[in-house]
């Protein structure tokens, strides 16, 4: 990021180094949390929110959009969403506070809070380099959240529903996740807020051991004037494999990172990306992913549905270490633009240093075909209901992929009152 000497604070910036002023003294961290803390906010003193001159802020200029801070409001919690699978297990953070955890055999739950009290999470505060404005602001201002760790083995017969609540006002939080050996499971990250002002951070770190065999799906439904900031980061061992789902369907300013190592040989790492994105707001999904040893795969599938004034965003960057040969790695970008006034900008990068690979990457933009929609309404069915029918072929190709009956039937439901409410 660069440094911009002798320049001015936006009205967001200076908004964020008061909050932190005033709260300072709230925030939970013995000597070396705090000391992490200030230096976190001095980065952002000095370095400001990033621009579009930094490279992998460039189509998300944050100093130009983030306009505005909501406040801290001690008032905005909220009480435990209904799971979006019954039966799940739910452990929910209302307005930046851990909430009671459930019991599950083989699963301990502790509150974020409590690590940052002692300490035990210094490492988790490290920021990843001069762009990386989640980590500085989360590092911050981050109050609790869930640290969670699964015995080797173990496997979940119901998905673990982690859920981040912001009704308005402001919050931080983070996810420490770490799944045994041999372990499977299904996780649903749950971001929700309400129809205040919102402006939140929520930052995921995950550690896949050996053999594990994990879905993670990110499931947005932020309130029409809610900023989110989020970040997701995991490191897959040997002949593991991590699926990981992403569903935005609501937010006016959005980035959502990810950042994946590929560590043990035979590991494996799918994303899935579906990005609903209406009105005039602003939506961002930017991953990097490193493969550091041979026989490694990935393929990230992104589908997007653009109407209104709507931007969306996708960067993605592969990175074949060079001792990491017979690596396969595919990545694919398609968008529905149903609107002159959208837009949506895809860069897909690979930096290949080994020789015996099979990696490529493609991206394609197109509107509903008046073909199809034509051959709908000629057996009856309303224009509206076609385009309906016709977009949600579209997304349901990704979401369908899931083998979980009730998880498809849930977000195919997300999807639908998308639809309904913009189309």
């Amino acid at each position: 990021m660069n440094v911009h000497t002798g320049r001015q604070p936006t009205t967001a910036e200076a908004a964020l180094v008061d909050s932190f002023i005033d709260r300072m003294g709230e925030l939970p961290g013995d000597a070396e949390i705090v000391s992490a803390r200030d230096n976190a906010i001095e980065a952002l003193k000095t370095q400001g929110l990033p621009s579009r001159r930094v490279e992998a802020w460039h189509y998300t200029d944050l100093r130009t959009l983030l306009r505005s801070v909501a406040a801290y409001d001690g008032t905005a919690g909220t009480n435990a969403l209904p799971a979006v699978i019954p039966g799940s297990a739910v452990a929910t953070v209302s307005n930046g506070v851990a909430l009671t955890s459930p019991r599950v055999a083989g699963v301990e739950f502790a509150k974020y809070s409590d690590r940052l009290a002692d300490g035990s999470v210094i490492r988790d505060l490290a920021i990843r380099g001069g762009d990386d404005a989640i980590g500085q602001i989360n590092a911050a201002y981050v109050t609790d959240g869930w640290a969670v760790s699964i015995a080797d083995g173990l496997e979940l017969d119901a998905p673990l529903e982690l859920q981040n609540a912001q009704a308005r006002g402001q919050g931080h939080v983070r996810f420490a996740v770490k799944f045994g050996k041999g372990s499977k499971a299904t996780v649903i990250e749950r971001q929700t807020g309400g129809a205040g002002e919102g402006f939140s951070t929520s930052v995921s770190n995950v550690t896949v051991a050996d053999d594990a065999e994990i879905v993670w799906i990110i499931l947005r439904e932020q309130g029409v004037d809610a900023t989110q900031l989020a970040q997701f980061t995991a490191t897959i061992g040997t002949n593991a494999k991590l699926t990981l789902y992403i569903v935005n369907a609501g937010g006016k300013l959005v980035r959502q990172e990810v950042h994946v190592l590929s560590k043990g040989e035979g590991s494996d790492f799918q994303l899935r990306g579906v990005n609903l994105l209406g009105g005039d707001s602003h939506t961002d999904v930017t991953m990097t992913l490193g493969h550091l040893v041979e026989n490694t795969t990935s393929v990230q599938i992104i589908r997007n549905v653009v109407t209104d004034r709507a931007r969306g965003v996708f960067q993605g960057q592969i990175k074949v270490n060079k001792i990491a040969q017979k690596t396969d790695a595919r990545m694919a970008c398609n968008t529905l633009l149903l609107s002159d006034d959208g837009e949506f900008d895809a860069k897909p990068e690979l930096e290949i240093f080994a020789d015996d690979v099979a990696c490529g990457h493609g991206a394609t933009v197109t509107e509903i075909d008046g073909n199809h929609l034509f051959y709908l309404q000629a057996r009856g069915i309303p224009e509206s209901d076609a385009r309906g029918l016709l977009i949600k072929a579209f997304v349901a190709e990704i979401v369908e992929e899931l083998e979980s009956e009730p998880l498809v039937e849930a977000l195919e439901a997300i999807l639908d009152k998308w639809l309904a409410a913009h189309v």
